[in-house]
């Protein structure tokens, strides 16, 4: 059983339509029936709607057209039968959850027409009971986000017993991966004042929306995706809480290898970043021969201020 936060159209707008229906969708940007696609692996799935989508979308970056591709991979195939949905229902603050019932269909001229029917539950749960991890992991207005982790979490608040073989009980998930997102929200929501605001922008579409926290490939989520302000660098962003091991090297060259078969334009170089607490030795040897991939480590300040009583 996985778990994923869907939109429901741009800003909930078809939130009352689609829990009154019982069902999940994205938006048409392909103008095509995706069911003789079912049973694709992805990268061919991706390669068959990838024309559909630049003509309907003509001027969209090839970024833009990968994350279409993907988004629809993952409403079509990726998301199973018994999966459970969270989606924002309008009310801030307060979402609905529901458990995938049906396979992918397709309703032509509808709103939100890729769709998976859901039995949703009676009664919305609020983000303020959430902890604030998935209250972090949940927001943003990308399309569909894996909350996997956090099943748990949200079978608890659901009133529901947790997934076999998981605890029903906090913490939900490996507190590496709660810091790492902190991270994240933290070099996202700071991006113009740290040392890359000056030279790069976060990954945004045509309409301005940033698509470049958690930007989806077929490799797994890339936590940050860049663009340099002239357009001529793609930088791959993946923070790591402690210390960063050789490990990560490979992890982010897998990302950087997708962004350039995938996203990048003719000419645009793919450079990586790991932003870590700090290293080891074999991390510093495999940078040697990684002349794309950069290393920046981070500190965190804290300072106590006199408030009231006695100095000590």
């Amino acid at each position: 059983m996985n778990y994923y936060k869907v939109m429901l159209g741009k800003g909930s707008q078809f939130a009352a339509q689609a829990i009154r229906d019982g069902f999940i969708g994205i938006d048409d940007s392909t103008v095509q029936d995706l069911t003789p696609l079912l049973g694709l692996l992805e990268p061919e799935f991706r390669e068959r709607v990838r024309p559909g989508l630049e003509a309907a979308s003509p001027g969209a970056s090839r970024g833009t057209i990968s994350q279409y591709a993907t988004t629809l991979w993952r409403i079509a195939q990726a998301i199973g039968v018994g999966d459970v949905i969270l989606s924002p229902d309008g009310t801030p603050g307060q979402l609905r959850v529901g458990e995938v019932t049906g396979t992918y269909h397709y309703a032509a001229g509808e709103p939100l027409p890729h769709r998976r029917a859901v039995q949703w539950h009676p009664l919305p749960i609020q983000r303020s009971d959430m902890s604030v991890p998935l209250q972090n992991s949940s927001g943003g207005i990308t399309t569909i986000i894996d909350l996997t982790a956090y099943g748990p979490e949200i079978a608890l608040l659901t009133g529901s017993a947790a997934p076999a073989g998981l605890p029903a009980a906090l913490p939900v998930a490996d507190p590496s991966f709660q810091m790492e997102k902190e991270l994240e929200n933290f070099l996202v929501a700071n991006w113009a004042h740290t040392e890359l605001g000056p030279q790069y922008d976060l990954y945004a579409d045509e309409g301005g929306n940033v698509i470049g926290q958690q930007y989806q490939t077929a490799t797994g989520p890339i936590d940050i995706l860049a663009v340099s302000k002239d357009r001529s660098e793609l930088l791959v962003v993946e923070p790591k809480r402690g210390k960063a091991t050789d490990q990560v090297v490979g992890q982010i060259q897998r990302y950087m290898g997708y962004v350039k078969r995938e996203v990048a334009d003719d000419g645009q170089r793919v450079r990586g970043l790991i932003i870590a607490l700090g290293d080891d030795p074999k991390l510093q040897y495999a940078l040697e021969v990684a002349p794309d991939i950069s290393f920046y480590t981070y500190r965190v300040s804290f300072k106590l201020n006199h408030a009231g009583g006695h100095l000590l």
